[in-house]
């Protein structure tokens, strides 16, 4: 059976169990205390040497880390990932335009719901926020024209964007204004198999310190 380490809180994390749920594929999970130093111990650094979740252990051992890499695996030979060259690539362009751009609104609706924005340098939180509007203003151009991100079919690139931009709220991050993210939002709600489930940081009274 294969293997999930997970940190509830975490949004990339979670876009594996969305997969796996979409999938219908069971699995174990072990849960890292990241902001306990638990992913900064030795026998998990030898599962993923970033000291990061998520991570999939195959049945045979193997280690896979980096969410949308491990979305891309388990999508392989599925209707969440094409099959022809073009497809497949244009659903990795989003998946690099989502680790490139939207990964700012995640760290801000981090360094927001943990109470750690007060701590951060306001030229770096500007910063951020000029991207994160921007990713927003992009998505909402590309929405307009197709139902979602890579074309005419839900994909993993859908999934991997959705885990943070329908949070956006929580980074202070107006939603309102972009009309089709919004209607792409309830498209993707809308699929079978949806996990609806998120896990606020306060389940965890370690994560509003900083990461070991």
């Amino acid at each position: 059976m294969l293997t999930l380490y997970d940190y509830l809180p975490s949004q990339n994390a979670w876009k594996v169990r969305l997969l796996l749920n979409h999938l219908d594929i069971p699995y174990r999970t072990e849960n890292v205390r990241i902001f306990e130093g638990e992913g900064q111990q030795p026998a998990f650094l030898a599962v993923n040497p970033t000291g990061a979740v998520p991570v999939l252990r195959l049945d045979d051992g193997r280690t896979l880390a980096e969410s949308n890499a491990i979305l891309t695996y388990l999508a392989h030979g599925t209707p969440y990932l094409p099959a022809d060259p073009f497809g497949h690539a244009k659903v990795q362009q989003w998946l690099s335009f989502e680790q490139d751009h939207v990964a700012s609104i995640a760290t801000l609706r981090h360094w927001t719901l943990t109470g750690k924005l007060a701590r951060r340098a306001p030229a770096l939180v500007e910063r951020l926020r000029h991207v994160a509007h921007r990713a927003l203003a992009i998505l909402e151009h590309e929405l307009t024209g197709r139902p979602f991100i890579a074309g005419d079919i839900y994909t993993i690139a859908d999934m991997s964007l959705f885990a943070y931009v329908h949070r956006a709220d929580e980074a202070d991050l107006a939603l309102a204004g972009h009309p089709a993210v919004m209607r792409w939002i309830d498209r993707v709600r809308g699929q079978p198999g949806f996990l609806g489930t998120v896990y606020p940081y306060s389940i965890d009274p370690f994560s509003g310190g900083e990461l070991p």
